[in-house]
């Protein structure tokens, strides 16, 4: 028995654009391994939704924006402590 799925949105679009799909095809093996390639991204994006690409975590980019503007913030104001009083 033989079942048929539906490829990913992201997998067509990738396909249409790259490949000229559905006009021309790729090779059988390379349609495979496409697929294959998908299916196991979308495995591993329901087993662990906050991890990107080979296990990286994925970047927030709020908060790297604010602690970029922290950091730049913190820069700007130096204060310089002397120490050189005798006491």
């Amino acid at each position: 028995m033989s079942t048929v799925s539906t490829p990913s949105p992201s997998l067509l679009s990738w396909l249409s654009q790259q490949a000229g799909f559905p006009a021309r095809r790729l090779p059988a093996g390379a349609e495979l391994l496409l697929c294959l390639a998908a299916a196991a991204e979308q495995e591993a994006e329901a087993a662990s939704p906050g991890v990107g690409a080979f296990g990286l975590p994925r970047q927030d980019g709020a908060l790297a924006s604010a602690q970029r503007a922290h950091a730049l913030r913190r820069s700007r104001v130096h204060f310089k402590c002397d120490n050189s009083a005798k006491v």
